[in-house]
């Protein structure tokens, strides 16, 4: 589903993509692989209607946890990309934690609690419940890193943190404030929150984020916000930037 006409784009200072190019930006995907497909039909279907050569898509990261294909999107992305399409995939801060659950299964908790165990139970990991806490972590992390298609791990190892196209810059989070965009921390780009939010600094660039979800998309004068919570509200966005003009498409559940 298409919702919003494109702005003419009138004022010459407006925030613009390079020449010649369109870009799409998902929000947070969280394991729903039936959106994500309905999302891509609705990107396929408005990009055929777009004069521009160069096509890009960028993900905004948490591909995974909350919802129940969490395997099933990575596996897509891996296998089936956007035909005619640069792919971009940024690093959300629960990819991020599944990483770091890996290394150090000790400090897994937080995660498991925040969605992970979708994960695991999505890679075929079952719940373990002998053991200290400790030693349950252990056995949980050494399951899921013999479950993990090694084509997988590298996935996760790959992600960018962050991505420009013009006047445009991605990332999951958001970015510090008084701090430039190629000094950025890591940690702010995957997590961020409250600083970066009622912020009403110039960035530089426009920041199109995920990560905070909303119930619809919000344009700022400094940012995007793109997370719609779609393992919550089952729908899944998307905006649409050419030249200066964009609007926003949905993948989302049937009402019937």
């Amino acid at each position: 589903m298409v919702l919003g006409l494109f702005r003419r784009g009138d004022n010459p200072d407006a925030p613009r993509t390079p020449d010649d190019t369109v870009v799409y930006a998902v929000g947070d995907i969280h394991g729903q692989l039936d959106l994500l497909h309905r999302l891509e039909a609705e990107i396929q279907a408005d990009v055929a209607k777009r004069a521009a050569r160069r096509r890009v898509i960028v993900y905004v990261g948490d591909y995974i946890d909350r919802g129940p294909a969490s395997k099933g999107v990575v596996e897509h992305l891996l296998t089936r990309p956007l035909e005619g399409f640069e792919p971009v995939h940024l690093i959300g801060n629960h990819d991020r934690w599944l990483l770091d659950f890996l290394v150090k299964p000790a400090g897994g908790h937080g995660w498991l609690t925040n969605g992970g165990r979708a994960t695991l139970a999505s890679y075929g990991v079952n719940n373990v419940t002998s053991g200290s806490q400790s030693e349950q972590m252990q056995t949980l992390a050494s399951a899921l890193a013999d479950a993990l298609p090694r084509r997988h791990l590298e996935f996760f190892q790959n992600l960018k943190y962050s991505h420009i196209e013009g006047d445009y810059f991605f990332a999951h989070a958001g970015v510090r404030p008084g701090v430039p965009l190629n000094d950025q921390d890591p940690y702010d780009l995957i997590w961020i929150r409250e600083e970066f939010l009622f912020s009403e600094e110039d960035f530089g660039k426009v920041v199109v984020h995920g990560h905070t979800p909303g119930h619809t998309p919000e344009e700022h004068k400094n940012r995007i916000a793109i997370d719609t919570g779609a393992f919550m509200t089952g729908r899944l966005t998307a905006v649409a930037l050419e030249g200066s003009r964009r609007r926003f498409l949905y993948g989302q559940k049937s009402l019937g």
